[in-house]
């Protein structure tokens, strides 16, 4: 019944349908704000906008940042939870997908864990997807180049590189149970596919 959104306002909203009115949190920001990922069980919501940042807020204590997360070079267009919650994938239009350690007692301030790096962007700067599989053993991400690549999450090496597509892979998903993976493109197309075990 928790919804966050992220807007060209310069804003994060967090809406709550059980609320009269909708929005029970606003999370203001000097730009605008292209990404959004909440982790319901830790009460956090993640931003990332083209500031190239991503930050941290405690929803607990109203609208506070917590910490930020640099390394980007370009604008964040997506946020991803690891399915344990305990790290997070950010698509950029660097060209790198990212994931960070979001565990409460990391030592140090630098929270990058890994980079995955061949999927493009391009100059149609879409807002594209990434996504982590179920058991959070692969990575995947939306590219420009119009093929949907796939990496092992522990050495970050690209295990698959699908082709097919005819435009910009927009959004791609791992199935919840199956070894499947969905892509949807530019050339208004969904593709679905069978991994190898």
């Amino acid at each position: 019944e928790i919804v966050v959104s992220a807007s060209d306002d310069k804003t994060a909203r967090l809406w709550d349908a059980r609320a009269k009115g909708g929005e029970s949190m606003c999370m203001d920001h000097d730009f605008q704000v292209t990404a959004v990922a909440y982790a319901e069980d830790t009460h956090m919501v993640y931003t990332g906008g083209i500031d190239n940042l991503i930050t941290a807020w405690d929803i607990r204590q109203g609208s506070e940042k917590k910490f930020a997360l640099k390394g980007h070079k370009d604008t964040v267009t997506y946020l991803s939870l690891h399915p344990k919650g305990t790290h997070l994938l950010s698509n950029s239009m660097d060209g790198t997908v990212k994931s960070w350690d979001i565990q409460p007692f990391v030592s140090g301030k630098n929270r990058l864990y890994k980079t995955f790096t061949g999927a493009t962007h391009n100059a149609e700067k879409g807002l594209l997807k990434c996504a982590w599989s179920p058991d959070g053993s692969m990575v995947t991400a939306g590219s420009a180049d119009r093929i949907v690549h796939i990496w092992d999450e522990p050495s970050t090496e690209e295990l698959y590189y699908l082709p097919g597509h005819t435009g910009c892979v927009n959004t791609v998903v791992f199935h919840p149970k199956e070894n499947v993976i969905a892509s949807g493109s530019s050339d208004k197309s969904i593709y679905v596919g069978e991994l190898g075990q």
